[in-house]
């Protein structure tokens, strides 16, 4: 299973991760490495990578 990330903490890779909210899951956010992760939209407690973006 993927870490899970709280909102706050530094983003530690560039991606689309997706919240683990119990209303379908269907909640996202591109972030981008280094700063930190938004608000959770919704009801859940972690973010968690879905895909990586590309890199150079």
């Amino acid at each position: 299973m993927p870490p899970r990330y709280r909102a706050g903490q530094q983003v530690p890779a560039s991606g689309i991760y997706q919240c683990d909210c119990a209303e379908g899951g269907h909640q996202w956010s591109t972030d981008v490495a280094g700063p930190t992760f938004p608000p959770l939209p919704c009801s859940g407690s972690t973010w968690r990578l879905r895909t990586k973006t590309h890199q150079q």
